[in-house]
Order: C-alpha cells, then sequence, then structure tokens
C-alpha cells in the first residue's frame, strides 16, 4: 500500500467527487436516509428512505446501484493510472505485478472487514466474498485486459460474459429444481458455491458475493475503463466525449430493460440485466458530474465530496472498525435531545457523517491519501 503525498492537479475533478459521493452513499449517508422513514407523514420521504433498502431478494431500488458505481469507477480510473504508467517507462510486467498484488492486498482487506472479530481458530465461519476483495479482482482482470485489447474486443469480452452467464442460470438444472429457476434456494448460482466455495456463505444457502457473481461484476469495472477511455481521448472535445458517455448510457439501459423482460433486474443475482442497468446509470452520472464539474466548471459544491474521493479506501475501513455513531451520540446529544427519541438515529447518523468527513478534511488538509 502507497502513501501518495501530492495530487495531480491535470486529474479530473468529476472524478473524485463521484467516487466521493459513492463512498457516501456506503459509508453512513445510507443510514441516515434509511432511518427518515415513518418520521413524517411526507409520502416522498418515506419513499426516499425506502431506496436506501436491498430488497430481500427480486427487485432494485437506489441502494442496490451504490456498490456496481464504485466498480464502475474504480475501471475509468484504471486507463489514466495505466497511461500515467506508461509515460514513467514502466513495464508491462511491472504493471501486473503491481496489479496483483494490489488484488492480493484488498482480498486481505475484504477477509478482515466481513469476518471481523477474525474467527482464527473456527476456519469453516470465514466469509471469503467481500466487497473489497471484489473490487480488487475486477480491477486486476480490466487491467490485463487493457494491456492486452483494444475497447471493441473488452466489450466483446462483456457480451460474452454476460450471455454465458444467462445460459449458464437458465441452462444448467439444479438437483431437485431444475434449470432456469430463480428462487433463492433453487437458482443455479446459489447452488454452485454451496458446492465449491468454503467457508460460510452470508444468508446460509446464498452469498452475492461468491464465486459465480464476480464474473458479471467483473463487466462493471471493464466499462467503466470504457468510459476513462472515452474520458482520456484527446482527439474529442469535451461535449463530444459528454455525447458519446450519454449515448452510451442510453444503449445498455435500453439493452438492460429488453433483457429483463425475460432475465430479471436484481441485485443478489448479479443478473445480466442488472449489469447493464447499472452500467448505464453509471455512465449517466459520470456524464452528470463531467458535465457541471469539469465543462461547465461548477465545482465548489463538489469540494464535499472530493474531500471523501480522494480518501475512499480509508473511508471504508475506519467507518467499519469506528464506532462513530457512539462518539456522535456523546458530542451531540445534548443538542437534538429535545426533538425527542424518534429522531435520534436520524441526529447520530448526520453526527457520525460529520466526524467521518472532518477527519477525511484533516487528511486532505495534510495532503495525505491512502491509495493501494
Amino acid at each position: 500500500m502507497a502513501l501518495t503525498l501530492t495530487t495531480n492537479s491535470k486529474r479530473l475533478v468529476s472524478i473524485d467527487a463521484l467516487r466521493g459521493f459513492d463512498m457516501l452513499m456506503i459509508c453512513g449517508a445510507d443510514a441516515f436516509f434509511s432511518s427518515l422513514e415513518g418520521k413524517t407523514t411526507w409520502g416522498w420521504l418515506n419513499g426516499l428512505a425506502l431506496q436506501f433498502e436491498h430488497p430481500e431478494w427480486i427487485g432494485f431500488t437506489f441502494y442496490d446501484f451504490i456498490f456496481p458505481l464504485f466498480l464502475f469507477i474504480s475501471g475509468v480510473s484504471i486507463p489514466f493510472s495505466l497511461s500515467k504508467a506508461q509515460e514513467l517507462h514502466i513495464s508491462k510486467k511491472e504493471i501486473y505485478r503491481k496489479s496483483f498484488i494490489r488484488m492480493l492486498i484488498l482480498i486481505g482487506f475484504g477477509l478482515l472487514v466481513k469476518n471481523a472479530p477474525f474467527p482464527f481458530f473456527d476456519w469453516e465461519q470465514i466469509r471469503l466474498g467481500s466487497v473489497l476483495g471484489r473490487i480488487g479482482i475486477a480491477g486486476f482482470i480490466t487491467t490485463l485486459l487493457c494491456l492486452n485489447f483494444d475497447s471493441k474486443k473488452r466489450l466483446v469480452v462483456v457480451g460474452g460474459i454476460l450471455l454465458l452467464y444467462y445460459a449458464a442460470v437458465f441452462l444448467i438444472p439444479v438437483p431437485g429444481f431444475g434449470a432456469g429457476d430463480l428462487s433463492f434456494e433453487g437458482n443455479f448460482v446459489g447452488w454452485f458455491d454451496r458446492s465449491f466455495l468454503p467457508g460460510r456463505l452470508l444468508q446460509g444457502q446464498y452469498d452475492e458475493l461468491g464465486i459465480l457473481t464476480t464474473f458479471p461484476a467483473i463487466c462493471l469495472t471493464i466499462l467503466g475503463a470504457f468510459g476513462g477511455e472515452i474520458l482520456k481521448k484527446d482527439s474529442l472535445s469535451q461535449y463530444q466525449k459528454l455525447k458519446q458517455i450519454l449515448l452510451t448510457s442510453l444503449i445498455c439501459m435500453v439493452i438492460a430493460l429488453v433483457w429483463s423482460l425475460h432475465f430479471p433486474i436484481f441485485k443478489r443475482l448479479w443478473t445480466s440485466s442488472f449489469i447493464l442497468l447499472t452500467s448505464g446509470m453509471s455512465f449517466l452520472f459520470l456524464g452528470i458530474f463531467y458535465w457541471i464539474i469539469d465543462i461547465l466548471k461548477f465545482q465548489k459544491w463538489s469540494f464535499f465530496f472530493v474531500v471523501i474521493g480522494m480518501n475512499s479506501l480509508t473511508i471504508y475501513l475506519i467507518y467499519r472498525f469506528v464506532n462513530f455513531r457512539y462518539t456522535s451520540r456523546l458530542l451531540f446529544e445534548g443538542l437534538y435531545k429535545p426533538l425527542g427519541e424518534n429522531w435520534q438515529p436520524v441526529m447520530e447518523s448526520l453526527g457520525s457523517l460529520l466526524l467521518v468527513w472532518l477527519i477525511l478534511y484533516f487528511l486532505y488538509r495534510k495532503k495525505i491519501f491512502f491509495k493501494v
């Protein structure tokens, strides 16, 4: 893990801001919004709160989009990183090595986060699937593809993975259920993990961060790299780049909606339609952030998100191991206690976000950015 002490002034602010927006949703804002449910008689606010809860199985909410967006953003950054490495005359072999080590580090952090307190004396209780591990694997595979194939061939790889995944789910029979069963108990993906993935599955019979769902998830990072290449093209004007990004967004979402007529959109199974919908949404968010921040130059509002985006790994780890809600209650309860017990979870979540942001702001001012 490297400690970067300086930042590149030429980097696109929109990418850091979008990453920060996403990490805010992962580490704190989700709890804040979900805690608003039932606090008022405003139907729209209750509806917003429900968008920050995952459906039990089939279904889609905005909260389902957050992790795919991060996989996508990690892909957007890859063409820029590879370009910088090539400018420094770093060999392919060295890039492979660094990317592989990065993957191992993220897998290690992921195992720690998902299993804390770590079951050192009960290895069967270790959950191997993790958010960070998936990011590391997707980043490594995408880096290999970017170094060896052009964008058209990589899009063919994406199409091939999504079609093969679709075929596997619907054509390979599961003992006792047959082929094409999308239920929690009878789907092929869950049966495969129960049969071949050692350790603990999150829901006993199923784990959405298991083996097979990793393959469609990688497609998000590959498509993110495609978006990053659009932003890097010197031959295109800013509005031409924006047009290509939004057109790609539209194509992905249209294909997703058509595909969903047979292969429903839902995160638990990381369906092919889900991958294309969230990819399309990611391109859309990337385009909006790029247009407002880097084209129109409305950047002051984005500073709040940039501070988070520059230290995304930091916020993810400290939010997992530090109880900011407890600290928030100790520091701020005297201010919000008159609001009543019903509003205390909302205020605690808001106080947690404030404390985390202030820590990240301190690191930002000191130019300390933890990267893997």
